[in-house]
């Protein structure tokens, strides 16, 4: 006879083997599985807006464990949040294919010089998300606006030759500004020269040792430079120069006198004075820049320097003091307020007549904007935007405010004062060397943009070693 006890453990042991087996067949339900509304971004500029037409789109941000049914935007002239319910568009359905699944909206049939409120949304089995709204007007009558691209000086050839228009020859500049005069000044990278080119279109070389690297002041024809790349020019005519090989600031006198303007030689961060003759006592330290790439300066000859290496935007006050602005050592992306906000790579700079600074974030793919209180937003781009501004390289801005950009994937682009951004010459990653109007017009690598007095604008067109030049023309 089995022991009442031997039993009961028998009896037991079989019982927790039924509910370890039952436990074990169910299926938890995990977050995974459960289905949201996705989530979408609006993009944040409008592209191309016509009397009639317009672009927009969108970046899915999250999918919500669901495939997607429908995406596109919404959009109304008298909504101000419009829903699915008021007109949209209805565009091919973003997939997986990128981290964050991007779609364009062509909008068509819009009335003329009427305002329209703008989102995306993008839909699946649990509802529909909505992204943040954009505001744009029409343009009022049936314009459209024809950008024509020429060669203004250079050949396609890299190397060195003083001559006139495609005849003289560059090697892969990078940086291009404009005098009162109309004379474009060319930052000659790989030759380690400032070029200029009259109106009429001759190069000559004002600053720099032809065949040489180095670091020297002195007389403009002996000084030395090391891949020189942005440049702008002050009230007074004197040009400032972002001195990329060097790690500092260099200023050419309107006589050719060049100088250090700020900077130690050596690639680091610090802030403090420009020079040694701006040190304050022995405690006090000199400035230090990482491979700046970019320069702009303010009426009051504030110059503010795109510190490519360091992820910052400094500024060099008239009394000869360094200062950081905006930004963190650390590259990423932040909208903030001083050394809160981040940056990646910045690139090209700009300053308006109110003290605005405008950065061409490149590594993000983003135009950010610096307020005069050093308050840091996006105006256009981001890191799920790179179709819209492709590693944005150089800014210049006109005497209305309108902002003129070029990216590495080709294209020149005007951002107005409208909040409206325009394609007007170049394509997305198509690299070529062709002249022409709008998009049938090619480039390779462009880097450095200027505008002129007349609403010429000029690009250093790094690989195709040349200094291109675009007209605008309104056309009904």
């Amino acid at each position: 006879m089995k022991s009442p006890c031997l039993r009961n453990i028998y009896l037991c042991s079989f019982f927790l083997s039924i509910v370890f087996l039952s436990n074990s067949c169910k299926k938890t339900a995990t977050t995974a599985d459960v289905v949201t509304i996705p989530v979408v971004i609006t993009t944040s500029t409008i592209l191309d807006v016509t009397s009639t037409s317009a672009q927009s789109g969108g970046v899915i941000s999250s999918l919500g464990n669901g495939g997607l049914t429908a995406n596109g935007v919404c959009y109304s002239s008298t909504n101000t949040t419009p829903t699915t319910a008021n007109a949209k568009t209805s565009d091919p359905i973003a997939t997986n294919q990128y981290s964050y699944p991007p779609f364009t909206s062509n909008l068509t049939n819009l009335t003329p010089n009427t305002t329209y409120y703008i989102r995306a949304y993008a839909t699946n089995s649990a509802g529909t998300g909505y992204g943040s709204v954009v505001k744009f007007t029409t343009s009022t009558s049936l314009t459209a606006t024809i950008a024509t691209v020429v060669t203004f000086a250079g050949n396609g050839t890299a190397g060195y030759v003083d001559a006139s228009g495609l005849s003289a020859q560059f090697n892969n500049p990078e940086g291009v500004t404009v005098d009162s005069k109309g004379n474009v000044y060319v930052s000659d990278t790989y030759n380690s020269l400032i070029r200029m080119i009259t109106p009429a279109g001759a190069v000559s070389t004002v600053a720099g040792t032809p065949a040489t690297i180095g670091y020297a002041d002195g007389p403009a024809a002996s000084a030395q430079f090391y891949a020189p790349q942005g440049s702008a020019f002050d009230s007074q005519g004197n040009l400032y120069v972002a001195d990329f090989g060097n790690n500092v600031i260099r200023k050419i006198t309107a006589a050719g006198v060049v100088s250090t303007y700020a900077g130690d030689g050596t690639a680091g961060y610090r802030n403090g004075a420009a020079t040694s003759s701006n040190l304050t006592g022995t405690s006090d330290s000199l400035c230090m820049f990482n491979n700046p790439q970019a320069v702009a300066v303010d009426v009051a000859g504030n110059v503010y320097v795109a510190d490519r290496g360091n992820n910052v935007i400094r500024k060099i006050l008239p009394t000869g003091r360094v200062i950081t602005i905006a930004g963190t050592r650390t590259a990423g992306y932040v909208d903030a307020t001083d050394e809160l906000a981040s940056f990646n790579n910045p690139s090209g700079i700009a300053v308006d007549a109110q003290g605005n600074v405008y950065v061409a974030d490149q590594g993000n793919s983003a135009i950010r904007k610096i307020t005069s209180a050093d308050v840091v937003t996006t105006i256009a781009g981001g890191p799920t935007q790179s179709t819209l501004l492709n590693l944005p390289s150089g800014l210049a801005i006109d005497n209305t405010g309108n902002l003129y950009i070029v990216d590495e994937s080709g294209r020149v682009f005007e951002y107005t004062s409208a909040n409206v951004l325009y394609n007007l010459a170049g394509n997305l990653n198509t690299s070529g060397f062709v002249n022409g109007t709008g998009v049938g017009a090619l480039f390779s690598n462009p880097q450095g943009i200027a505008v002129d007095a007349n609403s010429n604008i000029y690009v250093a067109d790094q690989y195709n070693n040349c200094i291109r030049k675009i007209t605008i023309a309104l056309t009904q």
